[in-house]
């Protein structure tokens, strides 16, 4: 970083750093005895849709990938309202740690074939025994999470104290996003 970026308040894009997706199982534990939010066993990966043969063979490698698990349920893609592809991965509740390994690979399989730029976020769900609602969001090109919980029904309006009340219990557990503003809602998100 020169002197005059300094003097401009720019600073380097922090590089990605996949590994931390591995701290979600214990971050997952210290959750759920705060907070009373379990893993709901889905998962999912979005990335901006991209047209053209290169894409379209990682996209059948990444699922043959995960879909070469036998016994699970195949891997989905769907995509949003704003046009924005999701990848979503299904299994059972207490297999956070294989969950966190489709979302890994995943990312991993996309960043190696030249499609890390089109990779905006991964998130895993979780529940409580009110049936709420949250996930936790590891936002690619920051290394970051965040918490973002919806409230129930079909209006867009967040639980706002909840999520500020999941930041400090994952404080210690996981690099927290510490610009609220950049907390994005991910409405209709598929594994939520």
């Amino acid at each position: 970083m020169g002197l005059l970026d300094v003097l401009l308040g720019r600073s380097r894009a922090v590089r990605p750093d996949l590994d931390r997706l591995f701290a979600l199982p214990s971050a997952a534990v210290s959750l759920e005895a705060a907070a009373g939010f379990r893993p709901t066993g889905q998962g999912a990966v979005c990335f901006a849709t991209v047209e053209g043969a290169a894409f379209e063979q990682t996209h059948r490698e990444v699922r043959a990938l995960l879909d070469a698990d036998a016994g699970r349920t195949p891997v989905e893609l769907s995509r949003d309202s704003y046009g924005y592809s999701w990848l979503v991965s299904h299994r059972s509740p207490d297999e956070l740690p294989l969950l966190v390994n489709d979302v890994h690979a995943v990312n991993s399989v996309m960043e190696a074939n030249g499609f890390g730029p089109q990779l905006l976020c991964s998130l895993a769900g979780f529940r409580d025994d009110e049936d709420r609602r949250l996930a936790l969001v590891y936002l690619y090109k920051r290394g970051t999470f965040y918490p973002f919980a919806p409230l129930p029904g079909d209006r867009e309006q967040r639980d706002n104290a909840l999520e500020l009340r999941v930041r400090a219990v994952l404080a210690g557990e996981l690099p927290v996003e510490g610009d609220l503003g950049r907390w994005f809602p991910v409405w209709g998100a598929p594994g939520l």
